[in-house]
């Protein structure tokens, strides 16, 4: 009789612990409070983007026409430097030897004109047909014509290596200011296009926020209409801004917070906001 009243007992206590388990797991789950609070829109119609910080002139990646080793570099990073100012300084001493070779073949072909130069002054003061003839008569003016353009093709050749070493110096484009270095004296500057540049640079005296609209919204954009910028962690900080252009190139999707998933694209249809 003890042992069927015991079995009796832990079958009940069985089925209430099922019953308590089923009511438990069908109870709505406390809907988690969000990590970051959202901010507070003014507008009731509004279409939102993540907007990335540019400088006015856009974010210019700084190359070189030619490879090869930074043997200067003129400015750190936060400088700012007006248009032209030097940044950075690619090897040039080969070039410095071809100059040297260069420039004296100028004197040399300065000399030699000088020369020819002599001899036909020497002749014009001859008189024609007894003392000189005709034809060296021609023959010397021909020389100094020859000459005149050996000198020209050696100063044109001068002229083009300094040419040459003034590429191997990268200048500033526009006047703003050093935004990233990510070059280092002694190390090799690839030409070309590169995945990271050697330095990034704009004016950042007027700020420009680039945002990205999803194409399905690009229509309910409207050029001129009042927008606000929101700080990502912080909503309270906040600030006007006012509109620039719209640049209407449907581009593949950019994540501004980890890799790029699926293939959704977006428009820059809200394009520059400017404050």
């Amino acid at each position: 009789m003890i042992g069927r009243y015991a079995l009796s007992l832990l079958a009940f206590m069985g089925l209430a612990l099922a019953v308590g388990a089923v009511i438990q797991g069908n109870r709505t789950a406390p809907v988690a409070p969000p990590v970051v609070r959202l901010p507070e829109v003014p507008f009731t119609s509004y279409v939102a983007g993540a907007g990335l910080v540019q400088a006015s002139t856009e974010n210019i990646a700084i190359g070189t026409p030619v490879s090869g080793i930074v043997t200067a570099i003129y400015v750190k990073w936060g400088d700012r430097v007006d248009a032209g100012d030097p940044l950075i300084k690619i090897d040039d001493r080969d070039l410095q030897g071809h100059l040297l070779v260069a420039l004296a073949k100028v004197k040399e072909a300065e000399s030699n004109l000088a020369k020819i130069k002599n001899l036909l002054k020497v002749a014009e003061g001859l008189r024609t047909g007894s003392s000189i003839t005709t034809l060296d008569m021609a023959n010397r003016r021909f020389d100094v014509a020859i000459n005149e353009a050996v000198l020209q093709s050696a100063a044109a050749q001068v002229e083009q290596l300094k040419i040459e070493i003034e590429r191997r110096t990268i200048r500033a484009p526009v006047t703003g200011r050093v935004l990233q270095m990510e070059t280092h004296l002694g190390e090799f500057a690839q030409s070309g296009v590169l995945s990271t540049p050697l330095m990034l640079f704009g004016d950042d005296t007027r700020l420009h926020i680039r945002v990205h609209i999803d194409e399905n919204d690009a229509w309910r954009v409207h050029a001129g209409a009042p927008a606000l910028a929101f700080l990502r962690s912080n909503p309270d900080l906040n600030a006007p801004l006012r509109f620039e252009r719209i640049e209407p190139y449907v581009e593949p999707k950019v994540s501004l917070t980890g890799p790029e998933h699926g293939t959704d694209r977006y428009a820059r249809s809200a394009g520059h906001l400017q404050f």
